[in-house]
């Protein structure tokens, strides 16, 4: 076991409110991304299950997309995080006003 490894969690409150396990956390190489999967990788990297540089290399996410996630969650909950409402919940972009 390395030094890592005993500094990581091993059970965290998951979305639903149940124990959230590594084993629990969706497979490497997920490709297809509902609420619950997406709502599992942000709690386990908040609780420390998994690190996330981690998570983004074992999910093959960009930091990018696993902030909008977490921001999602954090403004909307976990309805935030449904892709057909995404819309509904980004940010406008910014205007810069005509000259």
């Amino acid at each position: 076991m390395d030094r890592n490894d005993r500094n990581k969690a091993a059970r965290v409150i998951g979305p639903a409110g149940e124990p959230l396990t590594r084993e629990d956390l969706p497979p490497p190489g997920t490709r297809r991304w509902v609420i619950r999967r997406k709502a599992e990788v942000v709690a386990g990297v908040r609780g420390g299950l998994i690190s996330l540089e981690e998570a983004c290399r074992r999910y093959d996410l960009s930091l990018e997309e696993f902030l909008s996630w977490q921001r999602l969650i954090d403004r909307h909950g976990l309805r935030g995080l449904r892709v057909t409402r995404l819309q509904d919940y980004r940010s406008p972009e910014p205007t810069t006003p005509a000259e």
